[in-house]
């Protein structure tokens, strides 16, 4: 099949700490990718914290080395030794450890299984659902999730309460407040950039914009109950505060730790007030709440939502866009056209 061009990172671990580390596009061939059964001529990848982390030599993502990065994969099949693909499948796989333990998507050609695989829905093109990616993929979850603890928009809106995002300008932030307010969720955004990012938050569908301070600090640990739920993707501090905000019933859906991993919290909320904190996997999820995700993701996100979140760059400009998603510089998605 000849060469291709590739996102490569290799590092040396001592004791679990990183010594040596460097991140670079390079020519590989077929020989440097790991078993699967389908080969797929990658089109998009994009760019999560996670891959941010894992380019920019941070711990705890790339668990090998060399690894290609890229937790998304679109493309089409070019071959397969699975009898339910076919070359010219147009197909999308998140996560699955792949650009963890597994060469990932920012590359021009990637092997993986079979079974991790999506058929891409006819009405979302192959731009669109890197667009969604894992981050849009964790938000259809959460809001899944939401719905299976009996969240019903309708019944929130009458309340006069509100189901709550933190991390609101990242990727899962944005595209849960895209789905919630088209599912018509009043939609409340947390972000550290509220005054630069209200009208770009807004026209997503939040109904309010507050700055994430408001959840920074401890408090107790019942407090007045503001929220019917929420997609939280900071954890640490600000996934305690949100809970003990969280009213009698309410669910939190928990996807992300960008604030950190400890949760300083109390049992309260949930013996006193049954919250429900409902964890979000969007690595492991089985076949078929990945189909059911999707099939969701074709039908409740805004078209127009999603491209006004949407960045493109070429496969080089990933490496130096890692530093800027671990800043939080970047907001919304950033598709990565590995062709280009």
């Amino acid at each position: 099949m000849g060469d291709f061009r590739a996102i490569v990172i290799e590092q040396q671990v001592d004791g679990g700490r990183i010594t040596a580390h460097t991140a670079e596009v390079r020519r590989v061939t077929d020989a440097f990718l790991m078993p699967g059964e389908v080969t797929i001529a990658v089109e998009f990848s994009d760019l999560n914290y996670k891959d941010g982390l894992a380019i920019a030599g941070r711990p705890g993502v790339a668990r090998t080395s060399p690894l290609i990065p890229g937790i998304d994969i679109v493309g089409t099949v070019e071959q397969s030794e699975d009898p339910r693909w076919r070359p010219g499948d147009r197909v999308v796989l998140n996560g699955d450890g792949i650009g963890e333990t597994h060469h990932g998507g920012l590359a021009e050609r990637a092997r993986v299984r079979g079974d991790a695989l999506v058929r891409i829905p006819d009405s979302i093109t192959s731009e669109q659902a890197a667009a969604i990616g894992t981050a849009g993929f964790t938000a259809m979850l959460s809001v899944l999730a939401l719905e299976r603890n009996g969240v019903d928009p309708h019944e929130v809106a009458a309340s006069g309460s509100r189901v709550l995002v933190t991390g609101a300008a990242g990727g899962v932030g944005s595209v849960a407040i895209a789905l919630l307010g088209k599912l018509g969720y009043p939609v409340t955004a947390s972000t550290g950039r509220a005054d630069e990012l209200r009208d770009y938050l807004t026209d997503l569908g939040a109904t309010e914009v507050i700055d994430r301070s408001e959840f920074e600090v401890p408090g107790r640990p019942l407090q007045s109950q503001r929220w019917a739920g929420a997609v939280d993707a900071v954890g640490s501090q600000t996934l305690a505060t949100v809970l003990a905000q969280t009213r009698y019933g309410g669910t939190v859906a928990a996807c992300g730790l960008a604030q950190g991993p400890d949760l300083p919290a109390t049992v309260l909320p949930f013996i006193l007030r049954a919250v429900t904190l409902a964890g979000i996997n969007s690595v492991e999820a089985p076949a078929a709440l990945r189909e059911t995700a999707w099939r969701r993701l074709a039908t409740d996100l805004d078209e127009e939502a999603l491209a006004a979140m949407t960045r493109f760059v070429p496969l080089a400009e990933a490496i130096p866009a890692a530093d800027e998603i671990l800043a939080g510089r970047l907001r919304g998605r950033t598709v990565v056209d590995v062709r280009r």
